[in-house]
């Protein structure tokens, strides 16, 4: 008789890639692809895991540099399979520790930590094994059957202005979202308009603007614009830490009423973090305020949580872990803290881990991001979950609860391998909005 867990036997690293929409950051706007890596394991059970994270070739040699690490070992020991990665890995040269605080995307991949990828496959098949959700294996177990997710909302170019770029077009889809979120938004009426299409397709009543795309003074107009269409609503707005602390300060201010929180409103400036000139934001302002740049380790949480810089930490699992995303849910739930996550271009088995980590969640997490609406069609798996009247289902199987679907993998594949990059490059095209454009942190992607 066999003792202990099933072992893997087999580890894949798959890049895929996937249509975007022209979508509008401060880092500039997005191609007209994304990349990301899968992870799929095989067990001696019989079972498949599997996982995804952000793209990029960087991300998918780090992965099967792994391989030897995972195969051969116990699912059941997928905490030291982890610790003998984290053990056996070193800092990249150009990785200089500065994280995301000034939103530079070439630092985005230090972030995010590949072995995530790893532990949401080896969870899979652990839960498959003990015939468990994968959220009963997080935390303290399941808390909740459905997470309350937000829309996520985008000032989105004119993709007609980079023809050759080649951006999907769904003009004439039948369905409303998907032939609206291919179209040129950048007015208050037209943020309003996806706001409403997005509420009658998946039931959103709260919503988050992405901002650092105009002046600061005409985001507000569309936040004021969205709360008007939707009093009883939620509204948030994340500019990226593009304003000034002044900025932030004249422009939050009268938006107390208005605003439900303030995600990463400045910057580091003067010789000063971003989490200690938020900290003076928040002493001027009185809103709660989120981030997903300035706390996205635990050191650094140490830090925002001792200058009190931040309310609400969105903890992507991608850059905290499974784990260590729901460790920091329940920090937060006993600090009077709130919990979140942000999310990045993902498919389906993102959105299902997202699902999974915000079940085992304790407390009153705030909504969820998930850019999956943008993606909404390009199922990798069988049965993605759905989100309903603004809820994302969590799936009742063991493990993660969901098939992959091979075929798609494998297309989605044979696009990652015709793109001729595979890292996120939000400058590109803006070269064809305006000539010569360079990221700048402290100016709004459009303000040139």
């Amino acid at each position: 008789m066999n003792k202990g867990t099933p072992t893997v036997t087999e580890m894949q690293v798959i890049p895929v890639a996937g249509y975007d929409s022209m979508l509008m950051t401060l880092s500039g706007c997005h191609a007209p692809y994304f990349t990301r890596n899968l992870v799929i394991l095989k067990d001696s059970a019989g079972h498949t895991g599997i996982g995804e994270i952000h793209g990029g070739d960087y991300t998918c040699d780090a992965l099967k540099s792994c391989i030897p690490l995972v195969v051969g070992q116990q699912v059941g020991k997928y905490r030291a399979i982890l610790d003998s990665i984290h053990k056996a890995s070193k800092r990249a040269k150009e990785d200089d520790g500065e994280g995301i605080q000034s939103l530079d995307i070439s630092k985005l991949k230090f972030v995010v930590k590949a072995e995530w990828a790893i532990e949401c496959a080896l969870l899979d098949l652990l839960g498959q094994y003990l015939d468990l959700p994968m959220c009963e294996l997080l935390g303290d177990g399941k808390q909740r059957d459905q997470v309350e997710t937000l829309g996520y909302l985008f000032y989105v170019s004119d993709k007609n202005k980079a023809k050759e770029l080649n951006y999907l077009d769904e003009s004439d889809s039948s369905d409303p979202w998907f032939k609206l979120r291919r179209q040129e938004m950048l007015t208050p009426e037209r943020i309003v308009e996806q706001a409403q299409v997005l509420h009658e397709k998946y039931g959103f009543r709260n919503f988050k603007l992405k901002g650092g795309v105009l002046k600061g003074s005409e985001e507000m107009e569309a936040i004021r614009a969205l709360k008007k269409a939707f009093p009883n609503g939620r509204i948030n707005i994340d500019p990226n830490g593009a304003w000034s602390l002044a900025e932030a300060i004249e422009l939050c201010k009268p938006m107390e009423g208005v605003l439900t929180y303030i995600e990463d409103p400045c910057g580091p400036e003067s010789g000063f973090s971003s989490r200690e000139i938020m900290a003076e934001f928040k002493n001027k302002v009185n809103l709660p305020v989120a981030t997903n740049m300035i706390a996205t380790d635990w050191r650094q949480f140490y830090h925002a949580a001792a200058l009190k810089s931040v309310d609400i930490v969105l903890a992507d699992p991608h850059f905290w872990g499974f784990g260590g995303s729901v460790r920091m849910a329940q920090i937060l739930n006993d600090w009077g803290l709130t919990w979140g996550s942000h999310s990045n271009n993902h498919f389906d088995i993102t959105l299902t881990a997202f699902a999974h980590v915000a079940a085992a969640a304790p407390g009153n997490p705030t909504a969820l991001d998930t850019h999956w609406i943008w993606q909404d069609g390009q199922n990798l798996l069988n049965d993605t979950p759905q989100i309903v009247d603004g809820y994302l289902q969590v799936p009742k199987k063991p493990g993660l609860g969901v098939t992959i679907n091979m075929d798609r993998v494998m297309e989605a594949n044979k696009l990652y391998n015709s793109l001729p990059t595979h890292d996120r490059d939000d400058a590109m095209a803006m070269q064809y909005l305006i000539p010569n454009w360079k990221f700048d942190s402290k100016k709004p992607a459009l303000v040139r």
